[in-house]
Parts: structure tokens; C-alpha cells; sequence
């Protein structure tokens, strides 16, 4: 616990005592509130400070409990013998203070636990807000870190694929350069902010797809369906890429013909936005980690941290066909 004093928390605690003070004032018979009550209270109030402000932070930050509970009784003892012993023949000598009630700490000791408590509360609520403010700052690490991710990844298979089409002497090189070129300046530059527009990144999504159906050539074709004017809202940027790029890399690996790639994107009225993604793959080759790959173990985190309970992910390979089925909710996030 912090033992600094913010200003919300001087202003939390004088509003709380003006409001306890006042509360047991107008419970008694007579609403008059006499010197004597207010010095009482005053001796309330310096021993919930003591306990509250000094002892806590010390002891209990140290787990040393026991010191804890022996300084906080030697305390409220304390105020109790204050009131009995001085402030009683001070301001009520001619009754409360003629004799040692030792039922005193049935009056003393409710008002310091309701002031400590009150203490104990606002520390609660502080300690909650920094819990979320690092839970917010680690969700934010963790995010940059799997997007960092994607470049590097992205970037390391379709240098492979430029370098095969380098060694070939392929009329096509300087188109697929300035193709990667475009895309990793969109990944770059325009994909910093958590958010970004979904008609942007579906432009960039299919600029992804003219690069990669290069690799194809005669061996089968490629489907694109966007959700076409429908696509005023925000989405967390390289989402949709991942699972083309997954589909391109086990087609085109796999299969020496009949490749089949199908993308369509959808967003309904209620602003969910639906991705579907099929692709073939020969159910001879090695696809034990068809859909483990680093990069859907990447998106499936990014998915979890960003959209949490508002996304749908479904995963399947059967009989030759790999499909992705993603469903997110738009709907918060209109531009």
C-alpha cells in the first residue's frame, strides 16, 4: 500500500468523517453537538489515523499481522482511557465523569473501525484501479509483441516466394516487389493504431491476394468475395491476412494442381462481420500442424485479447478442404 496522501484522498476522508461525526451527532436525544463530543470525536479520528495511515502500511504490507493486531488494540486502549480518563472530567465531570465505565469501548471502538474501514475502502479501490491500469499496460506489451510478429513472418515467406521467382527469371519479379511493397507499407505505416478501417484493410487483404495468386499461375484459381460497401467500421488490423496467408502456404505447398482458395467477407446489419476462408490441401503431406502454425496461435491470442467474447472462431480440415469460420462483432466500433 502507498502511505503517500493523493488530494481526492484528503477530500475522500475529511467528507467521510464530517459525514460520520454528523451522523452519530444527530442519533442522540439532543441534536446540539457540545464541545466535548467534537474533541471525543477528534480523539476517534487520530486513532484510526494511527491504525490506518501508519500501522497498516507498515505491518501489513510486511504480512506481519501479529504486530498489527497488538499496535491497533493498544490503540482503541488507548482511546478509550483518553476519553474515561481526561476528556469525561473535562467536559462532563458532574456525570460521565464521576466513574470508569469500561463499556466505553462498546461506543469507542465501532466509530475507529468504521473510520479505519472507510480507510481500508478507498486503499481498495485504489490498488483495483492500478491492478487494471497493469492489466491494461500488459494486454497493450502483449498485443505489440504479436503484431510485431507478423511482419517478420509475413515478410520471411514471401521473400521466399520473390527469391524463387528471382532464380527463374520471372517477367514477373518487379510486379510482385512493388506488390510486397505496398503491403508492408500499409503493415508499416497504417497499422499502428489499434483500429483501423475495415474497407482499408480488406483493400489491403485483397492487394495480399493478387501477390500470393502468382504463385498459382495455371494450378487452380482463387475466390474473393469483400463485403463491399458495407464496411464502415473499425477492426484491429492484420486479422483476416493471417488466415489467407495460412490457406495460400498449405495450398500451394501441398498440392500441384486443383488449388482451390475461396475468401468471402460479409458484415450484416448488426455490424458482425463474417469471414469465411476455404482452402484445398493433399490429405497425404505432413498437415499435423495445419492449424497450429505460428501465425494462427498468433491471431487466436490477439483475437482473445482484442475481442474476447464478442468473436466466433471455428477451425476445420476434412476431406481435402481447410476452413476458418470467423464471426467478430462490429457493432461498437462504427467510423
Amino acid at each position: 500500500m502507498k502511505n503517500s496522501i493523493s488530494n481526492k484522498q484528503v477530500i475522500y476522508q475529511i467528507a467521510v468523517h464530517i459525514l460520520l461525526f454528523m451522523t452519530t451527532a444527530i442519533t442522540k436525544r439532543d441534536p446540539n453537538v457540545d464541545t466535548g463530543e467534537v474533541f471525543m470525536f477528534v480523539n476517534y479520528a487520530v486513532t484510526a489515523f494511527l491504525i490506518g495511515f501508519v500501522l497498516v502500511p507498515k505491518y501489513y504490507k510486511d504480512k506481519n499481522l501479529t504486530f498489527l493486531l497488538i499496535g491497533s488494540t493498544v490503540l482503541v486502549i488507548a482511546a478509550m482511557l483518553i476519553e474515561e480518563l481526561f476528556l469525561e472530567h473535562i467536559f462532563y465531570p458532574d456525570n460521565r465523569g464521576q466513574s470508569l465505565n469500561v463499556y466505553t469501548i462498546l461506543q469507542v471502538l465501532p466509530k475507529i473501525m468504521m473510520l479505519v474501514g472507510f480507510k481500508l475502502g478507498w486503499d481498495a479501490m485504489v490498488m483495483r484501479n492500478e491492478m487494471e491500469k497493469l492489466k491494461d499496460l500488459a494486454r497493450q506489451s502483449e498485443l505489440q509483441f504479436l503484431q510485431s510478429q507478423i511482419n517478420p513472418h509475413f515478410l520471411f515467406n514471401n521473400l521466399n516466394n520473390l527469391y524463387s521467382y528471382a532464380i527463374e527469371g520471372s517477367s514477373r519479379t518487379p510486379e510482385i516487389i512493388l506488390e510486397l511493397s505496398a503491403f508492408l507499407r500499409y503493415m508499416l505505416y497504417e497499422c499502428k493504431d489499434d483500429y483501423v478501417r475495415l474497407n482499408k484493410d480488406v483493400e489491403q487483404l485483397q492487394n495480399f491476394i493478387s501477390l500470393n495468386e502468382l504463385q498459382i499461375e495455371d494450378r487452380g484459381k482463387v475466390h474473393f468475395s469483400n463485403c463491399g460497401n458495407n464496411c464502415d467500421f473499425m477492426i484491429a488490423p492484420l486479422i483476416l491476412v493471417v488466415f489467407v496467408e495460412n490457406a495460400f502456404k498449405h495450398s500451394v505447398s501441398s498440392l500441384s494442381e486443383n488449388i482451390d482458395i475461396s475468401v468471402d467477407i460479409k458484415v450484416d446489419d448488426n455490424g458482425t462481420l463474417r469471414f469465411d476462408c476455404k482452402n484445398t490441401y493433399a490429405e497425404s503431406s505432413n498437415t499435423s500442424n495445419l492449424a497450429n502454425g505460428i501465425g494462427l496461435e498468433n491471431v487466436r491470442k490477439r483475437l482473445e485479447l482484442i475481442y474476447a467474447d464478442n468473436y466466433d472462431l471455428n477451425i476445420n480440415a476434412n476431406n481435402g478442404v481447410f476452413h476458418v469460420m470467423l464471426s467478430i462483432n462490429l457493432e461498437n466500433r462504427v467510423v
